[in-house]
């Protein structure tokens, strides 16, 4: 019915005892201060059940042989209740809110280191706006459950101490005020699986709003050169229409509840005033002690309402938290058997019988064998989708291969600790990011302890610092979201400086030269020629330079390797290289351009 809201494929259900115990898990750490809620509130609401009782006093004394001064001092007692409950409900609110957030900071600190160790595999199948709204939307939702919870301990106690008070008023009617009581519970239960069911429905609809938003404005520059903002827009409506309908009737059934309760409440209240008048009439009860029944009573529904409520508005935070306990519960597809921590990698790679899909229907490598030298250069090319950037990725850990086996200095990849050994890997990837921070602490990123003169010297090696001084504040500068105050060489430059001042022993260059201007790009060969001379580089070639000054050229062809060799080795053979460098590379070279100028002459 509702399109769009199914559950991601990690969603799991839970028994709400499983839950139940889990969220408690997350109170442990927070004992002592659940005590001083819990002691503020015993107060307070001692200080509100006693309040009826001298009410109750009062109307007897002046039923009888009024007494002003008595009178007088009662009401200030009702007074200074009046203000210690409020003070010790100001005391109990400052340390639940304390409790409420550090719960929600902890749920969401694990939320948020299970999604950052996920392999990129987890993003590939699930948008990241459904993902921001587990951790943000899901645990707000959370946290007001939880305060919902402490509001219900208030309930209980109090809803204990009244009932004890109005048991010394009237025992019949005590009783059958006890005896009502089920129909409460029995009309809340009811709307329990319902309330479950439409509360998750509600959150996956925020979730699509939320990941439509972001894919929307992420290509907002794509729209506008195609002129489809109207569609954008038209989609976006769409989409949160349909959000709006599923909360809206999620809404008319969680607050069909109050009314209901509070059709029962009329009835009860409505029973036992009937009765009550009879008994005063017989005599058998004071006026005083009726008004004090009926004072209760209305002391009483308040916290029972809240009690009765519970179960289905509970449902909102159970929701909440089997969504964000799905995502945290999710286990990485890339796993270590060991932790082994290099201390420098001479990075000999070789791959063995590799066998790799992205998904069931996307085979990439099937038995795939290649082995790569210590110190050695080696340029990968071949048509797209023949496996290149899967190298790449693979090498790096970001994807777990099904079959075979990669091995790095002689170890297993899945044997090294994951966090050491990216260390020694430097990716420099065709679209470069940066983050909305400054020049100098992007430069740095993988290194924080370089200095500024590192930064400048990395920046000089990589292609020329000069134009640093042109920016406004120079290395301070922010560079703003995704380095959008820079051209793409002068972010690509920053990319190459973050890599180079990080000095690892193998580097991937994953068509990285792609959108760097021709003057750009003749800025960084020289520094990059020096940095891959005795280092082992892994290149995805796109430009006619990356080609030819490698040690090795492998052709790829669907996974498989289809030739091998130097530049001058794989043309005079003919074949599958030699088309690819006269379709993708001839025309960038020295020879071509002058053959062409002959041309024209």
């Amino acid at each position: 019915m509702w399109v769009g809201l199914e559950a991601e494929e990690y969603d799991r259900k839970y028994q709400d005892k499983v839950l139940l115990k889990r969220i408690l898990s997350y109170f442990s750490p927070y004992k002592r201060a659940m005590f001083l809620v819990i002691f503020f509130l015993t107060i307070s609401s001692l200080t509100t059940a006693f309040q009826p009782i001298i009410a109750s006093l009062i109307i007897s004394n002046l039923e009888t042989a009024p007494d002003l001064i008595y009178v007088l001092f009662l009401i200030l007692i009702i007074f200074f209740f009046n203000i210690s409950s409020w003070v010790f409900n100001y005391i109990r609110q400052i340390y639940s809110n304390r409790v409420i957030g550090s719960i929600v900071l902890d749920i969401r600190k694990d939320a948020h280191k299970s999604v950052v160790n996920h392999d990129l595999s987890f993003f590939d199948k699930n948008p990241l706006g459904k993902i921001f709204s587990r951790i943000n939307t899901d645990s707000r939702d959370f946290g007001e459950t939880v305060g919902l919870s402490i509001d219900v301990v208030s309930s209980v106690v109090v809803l204990v101490l009244l009932v004890i008070v109005m048991f010394t008023v009237n025992v019949v009617l005590t009783l059958v005020l006890l005896i009502t009581l089920p129909l409460f519970f029995v009309a809340a239960l009811s709307f329990r699986k319902f309330a479950r069911k439409m509360t998750l429905l509600g959150q996956r609809a925020l979730a699509s709003v939320n990941a439509y938003t972001k894919e929307s404005f992420s290509g907002i520059q794509i729209a506008k050169t195609f002129r489809r903002e109207k569609k954008v827009y038209d989609d976006f409506l769409q989409v949160n229409n349909q959000s709006y309908k599923v909360n809206l009737k999620r809404a008319f059934l969680l607050n069909a509840i109050f009314p209901t309760l509070g059709l029962i409440q009329g009835f009860v209240t409505m029973l036992l005033i009937l009765i009550g008048s009879n008994l005063v009439i017989e005599g058998f009860v004071g006026v005083g002690e009726l008004v004090l029944f009926i004072q209760s009573i209305n002391l009483l529904f308040f916290p029972l309402l809240i009690i009765a409520s519970f179960w289905p508005m509970f449902q909102t935070g159970m929701a909440a938290s089997e969504r964000i306990f799905a995502i945290i519960d999710t286990l990485p597809l890339v796993v270590q058997n060991d932790s082994i921590k290099p201390s420098k990698l001479k990075g000999e790679i070789e791959f063995k019988n590799l066998s790799f899909r992205y998904d069931k229907a996307k085979l990439v490598f099937d038995n795939f064998s290649l082995k790569v030298n210590p110190g050695e250069s080696i340029a990968l090319v071949g048509h797209t989708g023949a496996g290149k950037s899967s190298i790449a990725k693979l090498i790096s850990r970001f994807y777990e291969f099904q079959g075979g086996d990669i091995i790095v200095d002689g170890k297993s990849i899945r044997d090294y600790d994951l966090k050491e050994y990216r260390k020694h890997i430097g990716i420099i990837p065709q679209t470069p990011f940066l983050w909305a921070d400054t020049v100098e602490n992007n430069t740095k990123y993988g290194h924080e302890s370089a200095t500024k003169e590192e930064v400048i010297k990395a920046l000089e090696i990589s292609g020329g610092s000069e134009w640093i001084e042109s920016l406004p504040d120079g290395l301070e500068t922010n560079v703003r979201e995704r380095g959008s105050l820079l051209s793409m060489g002068q972010r690509q430059l920053i990319v190459f400086a973050r890599v180079l001042l990080e000095n690892p022993s193998i580097l991937i260059l994953d068509e990285a030269t792609a959108s760097v201007d021709p003057f750009t790009e003749t800025k960084i060969q020289d520094a990059l020629e020096k940095t891959i001379e005795g280092r082992t580089s892994i290149i995805i070639a796109h430009r006619l330079w990356t080609v030819r000054r490698v040690d090795r050229i492998v052709v790829l062809d669907h996974g498989k390797i289809v030739e091998e060799g130097n530049h001058d080795e794989l043309m005079k053979h003919g074949g599958t290289y030699a088309n690819l460098y006269n379709t993708y590379f001839r025309h960038q070279s020295l020879e071509y351009i002058e053959e062409m100028g002959n041309l024209k002459i």
